[in-house]
């Protein structure tokens, strides 16, 4: 089969398209063909060899929708046929609130879906959205976990609350927008451009600010008028920008680090507010299912930027890299 395929982490260059052996499902694993998987900066990560654990060669890609093809042994609850969206992690574990040590994500340590066709455990699968297509499925899958789980389980959002949103256009922000405004939240972002808080506004954002802008923390606590919830995942440059502005009580979710590890800030900024700074990844099989009924019962449907070919994978990562600003990249198989 075809897959997209890193054998050494030397920049986003270093992956290929190649011909790799097919894989057979185990007991208690099914095989499905991929029609559809989408980039993450997960993989920009893991091509410049900064993911924890980093284990090559590998398939590359953790989102992936498509069709069941062949089942294992003992398999009963899917069948060859069955249109699926994969859950992009394997042995989360029994604690809700963190994963277990052996927890990973497809794509690194697990063969990825970047791929004609990758093998899971059946208990991996979910019903593809009726009303989505493969590509939207597929675009769902890891930005919409970890947006969801980090506003509605560690962030705790409720309607009526006001949220901001750190850098809006990346896939997790953008999900976590439609999440919000479905949600009745009153949604504030920060943004790169004009342009992109213009799309925003389109989605339901009540304002924005450019992060451009090096005086924007003088201007977010008028425009909000109090801040309960944070979805960053750049906190670096932004956090002294808006951590003023968080009403008491307020709770800042950190997803990611994409600009940065140290992030500065003064202690009672945050205990004479009683606000809480909550670490939130990816997601568990639970959030996985609540995210798909949430987006189900709305109509939620991520925003997709561009599509590549499985054959120009390499060009769609490298597109993710250099010239990305609002929504996914999708590989279609």
């Amino acid at each position: 089969m075809k897959a997209l395929y890193l054998e050494k982490a030397d920049g986003p260059e270093s992956v290929e398209v190649r011909e790799i052996e097919t894989p057979t499902p185990g007991a208690g694993e099914v095989r499905v063909a991929i029609k559809a998987a989408s980039i993450n900066h997960r993989e920009l990560f893991i091509v410049h060899g900064q993911y924890p654990g980093m284990t090559v060669p590998t398939t590359m890609g953790c989102d992936g929708a498509g069709i069941v093809d062949m089942v294992g042994a003992g398999v009963t609850s899917a069948k060859v046929g069955d249109e699926v969206v994969l859950y992009p992690g394997r042995n989360w574990g029994p604690n809700r609130h963190a994963p277990g040590k052996d927890f990973g994500l497809l794509g690194m340590p697990f063969p990825g879906t970047i791929a004609e066709y990758v093998c899971v455990p059946v208990e991996n699968l979910a019903p593809k959205p009726a009303f989505m297509s493969f590509e939207e499925a597929a675009a769902l899958v890891l930005t919409g976990l970890t947006s969801w789980r980090a506003l509605m389980f560690k962030g705790q959002l409720k309607s009526g609350e006001t949220l901001l949103i750190s850098g809006i256009g990346g896939g997790v922000a953008t999900l976590g927008l439609a999440f919000a405004v479905a949600k009745g939240a009153n949604c504030y972002v920060t943004g790169e451009s004009e342009d992109v808080l213009a799309r925003a506004k389109e989605m339901g954002a009540k304002d924005g600010l450019l992060f451009t802008d090096p005086e924007w923390r003088k201007q977010i606590g008028k425009m909000t008028g109090g801040i309960d919830v944070v979805l960053d995942g750049a906190p670096s440059p932004s956090f002294a920008n808006y951590v003023r502005a968080i009403n008491p009580g307020a709770r800042i979710v950190i997803y990611g680090s994409t600009a940065g590890n140290e992030v500065k800030f003064n202690a009672t900024d945050i205990f004479l507010k009683s606000a809480s700074i909550v670490g939130s990844q990816v997601g568990d099989p639970e959030d996985f299912r609540d995210m798909l009924a949430f987006a189900g019962e709305h109509k939620i449907k991520p925003v997709i930027e561009r599509t590549f070919p499985l054959a120009e994978a390499r060009d769609a990562l490298l597109y993710l890299h250099g010239k990305h600003q609002f929504g996914k990249v999708v590989v279609t198989v």
